[in-house]
């Protein structure tokens, strides 16, 4: 991909590496041709997207909490590597509930260490650091409006306070430890809620929604009126990638926040999507059952021009478009017949690659 041909050759440290994103991000990198390091401090899932994809991708994987300060510093000075993205963290709303206090040392004070760490390093030659936050960021009005990265932060549940947090503290090192330096430059990526094949979190829509069907159980639904601006993972990780390369030549955008997702009109329904996906698959059953816990905001949208003007970046896939990648890759996964997944994440790589070479 020639849009992405800075990356090839490059060191690039992914922290969150065995995640959904991570593990996404670190397989594309790999493609490109990037010498791919990770950093988590375990595994989440079982099944594991980083399981199933992770022979021959990384140069090496380190597996400790980035709480370890003198190690994540040493790991960093010892690779000196192009590229940082900072994907570690707590992603879970309703595990915030019942682990408050972890979800806001992973969130808060895991960005805090990574900041400290890279403050107390002299770098001696450009690295541009992602810092991936989230739409959650944002103090919900539960407006029709897409949020604007100038729009006030904040959040009422801790995984969303403990995101805001992470900004400040992002905010307050950027401005009195890293606005004039030379050779890091930091960019804030805001995503909305993504979705795509190897998801295998608790308590999320999709992979509840394809472990159910597999077994023929009924999906429960909690919130069927919540409305997302659903995404493809490739589209956010697609966002992060042009943002780390954009700082990469870029100096005039260090220090700035980005929203990635798709336009408005593009955010539908929890009951909806479902529907949408019954046309795909047939026969889903499911049960919606009143929820006397309020995790989730029922609407939550972002606006998303400030990366087309800076960084020329929009969502490229429709709905049916983003519903047919997620239904084939699990179909695939769960078929006796499928090929080899890595094979067939790599393809999807390729295939959206292409989409984007069409449409931008």
């Amino acid at each position: 991909m020639k849009i992405f041909k800075n990356y090839k050759n490059k060191k690039i440290i992914i922290t969150g590496h065995t995640g959904f994103k991570g593990s996404w991000l670190s397989l594309w990198l790999n493609y490109l041709g990037a010498k791919v390091y990770g950093i988590s401090d375990r595994v989440l899932t079982n099944p594991s997207n980083y399981k199933i994809n992770s022979k021959n991708i990384f140069k090496k994987s380190y597996f400790f909490n980035i709480e370890n300060q003198n190690k994540l510093r040493t790991i960093i000075k010892k690779i000196k590597p192009d590229f940082i993205f900072h994907l570690a963290a707590q992603a879970l709303v309703k595990k915030s509930y019942n682990n408050p206090h972890s979800t806001f040392i992973s969130n808060s004070i895991g960005t805090l260490n990574l900041l400290n760490s890279l403050k107390n390093i002299k770098f001696k030659k450009k690295c541009s650091l992602v810092l991936i936050t989230s739409d959650k960021s944002y103090k919900n009005r539960e407006i029709k409006k897409g949020y604007v990265e100038e729009d006030l932060l904040g959040g009422y549940d801790p995984y969303s306070a403990s995101k805001a947090c992470a900004e400040l503290i992002i905010k307050s090192y950027i401005e009195s430890f890293f606005k004039n330096d030379d050779y890091l430059r930091i960019g804030i990526a805001r995503a909305g809620n993504v979705i795509g094949g190897g998801d295998w979190s608790e308590d999320r829509l999709i992979p509840d929604l394809f472990k159910a069907y597999e077994k023929n159980n009924p999906l429960i639904i909690r919130n069927p009126n919540s409305t997302r601006p659903w995404q493809h993972v490739l589209e956010a990780l697609n966002g992060y990638m042009v943002l780390g390369q954009k700082l990469y030549t870029n100096k005039k955008i260090h220090g700035h926040a980005f929203n990635f997702g798709p336009k408005n009109k593009s955010s539908i329904s929890v009951i909806r999507l479902i529907k949408m996906f019954n046309k795909e698959l047939k026969n889903i059953k499911w049960k919606i059952v009143t929820s006397k816990n309020k995790f989730e905001s029922k609407l939550l949208m972002l606006n998303s021009k400030k990366a087309f003007k800076y960084l020329n970046w929009h969502c490229v896939l429709k709905t049916d478009e983003t519903l047919k990648f997620v239904v084939e890759w699990y179909k695939n996964f769960y078929s006796k017949n499928g090929i080899k997944v890595t094979k067939f994440s790599i393809q999807q790589i390729e295939e959206y690659s292409k989409i984007i070479g069409k449409r931008y």
